[in-house]
């Protein structure tokens, strides 16, 4: 591997007053393109940089994050040699704080389509399938476009040796502040929305039919955690179940749709998952939650 042929990096600085030197930029062995654009959210400044990539494959990176270490090049080239892959998924790590003594945590995490976090992509395998970011989302976004690319892949690599750090940052909204997935969790639902109205735009319709059904049974197991039931918080559940009654009313024809097996594993991970984060009763049954939730 050689770092000033086979790397590159592109910054793009989305509208911001701050102006990287030219200093800080020819400082690293490989090359570095800094392209300055008025401020387009989230997901059109990531396109921006995926329209100027000209690599074999691409991977995003949040702005404070960065490699676990030096082996970090050599896992991912490791992985493109022979046929390579469309795209590739692996576990990343963590940074994190301590509750009480505030000093750094670092956690395992594991394969995911949520993040950015440990995803390369072949460019060309994007570029032909026109496999974006959705320039309206702008929180949640990457859940879509990993989502979409992995469904469209067909070659899938797994690795279960973490590249990428999730750093740990302070003023990180998703960190300090507690009501985050509270305050979030409609646009959780609004780039599903657009994950599933673009699988049946591309005639994915058993994706479609996963994705939607997911989406669901996660809110309602959801809605049964201790944040939301609580009353402090009754005005982030009576605006999700509004926002969650109009995807319903979308896809109910999807979730009709797909079978019971399938159905049943999809609760069976969702409940998994959830008793991880802390055991959880459910106080209403599926059934009763819907037709509460149609009647507001």
């Amino acid at each position: 591997m050689d770092l000033k042929n086979d790397v590159g990096v592109i910054i793009v600085n989305d509208g911001s007053d701050t102006i990287l030197s030219d200093d800080f930029l020819n400082n690293y062995p490989y090359e570095v393109q800094y392209i300055k654009s008025s401020h387009m959210g989230v997901s059109a400044t990531r396109n921006v940089a995926l329209d100027n990539a000209t690599a074999d494959y691409v991977m995003f990176c949040d702005a404070d994050d960065m490699f676990y270490n030096a082996c970090g090049f050599y896992i991912i080239f490791r992985e493109m040699s022979g046929a390579g892959f469309n795209a590739l998924m692996s576990v990343f790590v963590e940074e994190g704080r301590d509750p009480v003594t505030k000093e750094p945590l670092y956690l395992n995490r594991e394969m995911d389509s949520t993040f950015v976090h440990g995803k390369v992509y072949r460019r060309k395998y994007l570029m032909d399938n026109n496999i974006r970011f959705h320039p309206e989302l702008t929180i949640h976004e990457d859940s879509y476009f990993n989502c979409l690319a992995q469904k469209c892949a067909g070659e899938v690599k797994y690795c279960q040796s973490p590249f990428y750090l999730w750093k740990w940052r302070d003023n990180s909204v998703c960190r300090h502040d507690p009501k985050y997935i509270l305050k979030t969790y409609n646009n959780m639902l609004e780039s599903n929305t657009k994950l599933v109205e673009e699988l049946l735009k591309r005639g994915m319709t058993g994706d479609a039919c996963f994705y939607a059904t997911s989406m669901i049974y996660d809110a309602y197991y959801t809605m049964n955690k201790e944040e939301w039931i609580n009353q402090e918080n009754k005005e982030y559940r009576d605006a999700t179940e509004r926002r969650f009654k109009r995807y319903y009313l979308q896809f109910k024809n999807l979730f009709d749709a797909l079978d019971m097996q399938t159905k049943s594993q999809i609760i069976v991970g969702i409940k998994n998952r959830f008793f991880n984060e802390g055991l959880f009763m459910e106080t209403i049954t599926f059934d009763q939650w819907i037709n509460e939730v149609m009647a507001l």
